[in-house]
């Protein structure tokens, strides 16, 4: 009896080396890279205590509201000299009126409008640009309006990972703790793009950043000329600069708590795939090997899912044995995932996804997959147009 249970058919060895060989591979994408940011924040280097002068630059669209909640805690930072600089792009709102009534009371915020009628090849470049030449101090630090810093220490941690060589530093942005099914999948999506991004970075492979948290020297925009390789996009502004511009010597990663701030909730399924849909036009001109071996770990995931499910047919089929052993792959990966995630949540500051992951993990990339195609449709929209 004990003889025929450890023997298997050729189909049998074959689905289960398959299926190991594919739980192996995942099981290393998130022991050794998902997980590195996790190992570095044991040894996180101390905040150097110089504290240069820092410009906080905003970007605001029809935010009145969002402006109201959310400046003051841009405006008592714990810092000794920096400023805030918001630029209005076009808002037919109160958002001028409320800009106003803050520079009352707080001498360091600047704003600056961009008139509603202007056309220009991207209008938040534009604005963007505008704030940056009005930046009074060389290290620039970028936010939005539906955003604020979750400790009045945000700038100092920022500004603190600044040495001799570096020109950039990437934030993390988190999603805050709202119910429904939506917001699960929102924040399980950006705690995992954020993971990607430091990952990359801490193992001096940069290729992408926030632009809700995310800075650079003011000598770096103007010696990349600004926003010239992408401005036929509308988007583009953070994430295709940092490609462009970061290198293993010149970019450091900040994601200690008071490093990080937070989002509004997203109200809508519909802005969110806005969203989506904008970042992956300008993914498709990212350089580097990046974004490829992180999409290769999606893939690979489904593999896995097909070839446990093959398992398990084939030894319910026969040998029992090779079913058992797919699904403890199958829970020993997953079990690893939640660990990560788990702490990774608490470390960047969101709620872990908890029991949701079993299902978020398969509906997020299915839903990347439909972005994508979804984008080649629109494609056109992806870009502006010239004045003639």
């Amino acid at each position: 009896m004990m003889e025929q249970l450890f023997q298997f058919s050729f189909l049998e060895l074959v689905v289960a080396g398959i299926t190991t060989v594919l739980f192996v591979i995942l099981l290393l994408y998130w022991l050794i890279s998902y997980s590195r940011p996790l190992r570095r924040a044991r040894r996180e280097e101390t905040i150097e205590p110089t504290q240069p002068p820092v410009s906080v630059i905003v970007y605001a669209k029809n935010e009145s509201e969002n402006l109201q909640k959310n400046l003051p805690a841009l405006l008592t930072q714990d810092y000794p000299e920096y400023e805030v600089v918001v630029i209005n792009d076009g808002s037919t709102d109160e958002s001028d009126d409320v800009l106003k009534r803050f520079e009352l009371e707080y001498k360091h915020l600047y704003h600056t409008y961009i008139p509603e009628d202007v056309k220009y090849l991207s209008r938040k470049k534009l604005a963007l640009t505008v704030g940056i030449k009005a930046a009074k101090h060389d290290i620039l630090l970028f936010t939005e309006a539906n955003c604020k810093p979750l400790s009045s220490d945000w700038i100092a941690s920022v500004a603190g990972k600044y040495k001799a060589n570096t020109e950039i530093v990437l934030g993390f942005c988190a999603y805050g703790h709202h119910k429904g099914f939506l917001h699960r999948l929102i924040a399980y999506d950006n705690l995992k793009e954020g993971l990607q991004m430091f990952t990359s970075a801490l193992v001096r492979k940069p290729y992408t950043g926030n632009g809700r948290n995310l800075s650079y020297l003011k000598a770096l925009f103007f010696q990349h000329k600004g926003y010239q390789r992408s401005l036929a996009l509308h988007a583009g502004d953070d994430d295709l600069f940092v490609n462009e511009s970061a290198n293993k010597r010149n970019t450091e990663v900040v994601y200690m708590p008071n490093s990080i701030v937070e989002m509004n909730r997203i109200e809508r399924f519909k802005i969110w795939k806005e969203m989506k849909v904008s970042r992956a036009a300008t993914k498709r001109y990212y350089k580097g090997g990046s974004l490829p071996f992180f999409r290769m770990e999606e893939v690979l995931f489904f593999l896995f899912v097909l070839a446990v499910i093959a398992s398990v047919v084939v030894g319910l089929s026969g040998n029992w044995l090779i079913a058992v052993l797919a699904g403890l792959l199958y829970l020993i990966r997953f079990v690893v995932k939640v660990v990560i995630f788990h702490k990774s949540s608490k470390l960047l500051k969101q709620k872990p996804p908890g029991g949701w992951l079993l299902l978020l993990e398969i509906i997020a990339p299915l839903f990347d997959v439909y972005v994508r195609i979804y984008r080649l449709f629109r494609g056109k929209n992806d870009y502006t147009f010239r004045m003639g």
